[in-house]
């Protein structure tokens, strides 16, 4: 049976972007840096879909330091196809008072069959 990826993700979609205090910026991701999603082909095979959100910790340079998974889409793979393509994103790093720092972001990323 062949099925046709519609949407491999609804991408990025930040979840706490709001700063603690006003001096305080959170990181932002340039989309148009990331790994482009492959769907992981165990997944795909056993029709595996969800969300996943992850926290990522991102570096005053814009890297991405850490990530860890928030809440699992119920598929390993799924989980770590994600931490992969956002692995490789440049962030705007946060900042405090004007000046970059590390900081932790929330993202999800939805990935769908049809």
């Amino acid at each position: 049976m062949k099925k046709s990826i519609l949407a491999a993700a609804l991408f990025v979609s930040a979840i706490s972007s709001v700063p603690a205090f006003a001096s305080e910026i959170a990181p932002s991701v340039d989309k148009q840096t990331c790994e482009k999603a492959v769907y992981p082909k165990s997944a795909l095979m056993n029709e595996e879909t969800g969300t996943v959100v992850l926290s990522i910790l991102v570096g005053p340079d814009g890297a991405v330091v850490d990530s860890k998974v928030e809440k699992s889409s119920g598929s390993k793979a799924l989980d770590k196809a994600t931490q992969k393509i956002y692995s490789s994103c440049k962030f705007k790093p946060g900042a405090k008072d004007g000046k970059p720092q590390q900081a932790w972001t929330k993202l999800e990323y939805v990935w769908s069959l049809s």
